[in-house]
């Protein structure tokens, strides 16, 4: 299993509805796609910030191969769906964590 760790960068103008979109429409469809599991929606408690919040969404996933599939399959079309939104005021990058068994 590995981590699907996405960090994006809010403006404040656009928060409530970044909130919003995220939570009833792109966790819920990426979660209900069957190929991402166990979603996390976090506010990242940042000391410096000037402007805006950050937040990071992770989702548990097989492989990497299967979070191609699904980012060709359906991920573009909501990373497309975000861009359109919010343009510039929410800004993200990607990170593949690898889980270590304890």
């Amino acid at each position: 299993m590995i981590i699907f760790n996405t960090t994006f960068h809010v403006e404040n103008d656009v928060l409530n509805d970044y909130i919003n979109f995220m939570k009833e429409t792109y966790i819920v469809r990426a979660a209900n796609s069957g190929f991402l599991h166990e979603p996390r929606f976090a506010r990242i408690q940042a000391q410096h910030e000037e402007s805006g919040s950050s937040y990071s969404l992770q989702f548990r996933v097989k492989n990497a191969d299967t979070l191609n599939h699904w980012f060709s399959s359906e991920g573009e079309i909501l990373q497309g769906e975000l861009a359109s939104l919010f343009g510039n005021k929410v800004l993200g990058f990607v990170t593949l964590l690898e889980e270590i068994e304890l």
